[in-house]
């Protein structure tokens, strides 16, 4: 059989997306958390196909839609990139959002607002259009919090290092300068990810990373190193690796989510401060911490992450079983 996926392709401050806007399969469950359940047991072949080679690429990174649970809310969205069917994506929330509105995908219930449902929590959305073009996105993010500090990894030529672990949708490993890693300014992104592959193997062999309230949230998916800004309006830089070849274009939203986290429980970024995050090509996104809080007991806040996006085109995607690499393929 020969299966047809519309997709709007758009990037988010560099990073892509494409969101399926016709051809997603039917899911179920109560929430989004147990319809991405359903689709990883059923329908993974589609994520594969969409992202990988030779119809994506290696930093591809998408969306597909679904009417909301409840009925309150506006939409939901289930994540599928390269890396994974994740709980949550910041920038492809922007890129999301700027598509289902410019395109008509969602009629919001409110102008300027809008409320998603995703894997990982309902995700408060304000959106700034003028005319035709969304100007900018502004999601208020689900709790995020610090894990864990001061854990060791043995990286390749640099030695051993010291990473936090800290949650902002997804587990990232936070590698901030130090005595063996100078800053990202210092190294090439194919050192990055190559050191990224090896340490998040390592990682998640010695240590365990499970979210508090969701056991289906598990395991250390992200690494973000860290690095001196390129503008001097910048709070701070990073290059994050997900996937197995990726580096994020944009800032990444989960990052800097995460990021702020750290920050905030080490008393480096406290409520009404901005952190703009700067990404390794030296787009930003803005950061503020909406709402301090806890989570298990565990100092927490709530994330605010603004960014823009870019439509870029139209695609119908075919994924045709006669096809040898009907379900993509990736050469690492």
């Amino acid at each position: 059989m020969k299966k047809t996926f519309t997709c709007i392709d758009a990037h988010t401050c560099g990073n892509p997306v494409r969101v399926v806007a016709g051809g997603g399969p039917i899911l179920k469950g109560n929430n989004m958390m147990e319809r991405r359940l359903h689709f990883l047991e059923e329908y993974d072949w589609i994520r594969k196909g969409l992202m990988f080679e030779p119809r994506g690429h290696d930093m591809m990174s998408g969306s597909i839609l679904y009417p909301p649970v409840d009925p309150a809310n506006d939409i939901g969205v289930l994540y599928i990139e390269t890396s994974g069917c994740l709980p949550m994506c910041g920038h492809g929330t922007i890129g999301t959002v700027t598509i289902a509105i410019e395109e008509g995908l969602v009629i919001p219930k409110v102008p300027g607002k809008l409320r998603l449902e995703t894997p990982a929590g309902l995700v408060l959305i304000e959106y700034v259009q003028e005319g035709a073009k969304v100007k900018s996105v502004k999601l208020i993010n689900i709790k995020s919090y610090l894990a864990a500090q001061n854990l060791t990894v043995n990286c390749p030529d640099l030695g051993e290092i010291k990473v936090d672990v800290a949650y902002g949708g997804n587990f990232y490993a936070i590698v901030d300068p130090q005595e063996n890693f100078k800053g990202i300014e210092n190294y090439s992104a194919d050192q990055l990810i190559s050191w990224s592959r090896t340490c998040r193997k390592q990682m998640n062999e010695k240590y365990q990373f499970v979210h508090p309230e969701d056991s289906n949230i598990n395991g250390l998916s992200h690494f973000l190193w860290a690095g001196k800004t390129l503008s001097a309006d910048a709070t701070a830089r990073n290059a994050v690796f997900y996937g197995d070849k990726a580096i994020d274009r944009s800032p990444c939203g989960t990052g800097t989510s995460a990021r702020m986290a750290q920050w905030h429980a080490k008393g480096k970024l406290k409520k009404g401060d901005q952190f703009i995050h700067e990404s390794i090509i030296g787009s930003k996104f803005k950061g503020t911490i909406e709402e301090e809080t806890t989570i298990n007991g565990m100092p927490a806040i709530i994330p605010g992450i603004e960014g823009w996006a870019m439509v870029t085109g139209y695609n119908t995607i075919f994924i045709d079983d006669t096809d040898p690499y009907a379900h993509g393929f990736q050469v690492i």
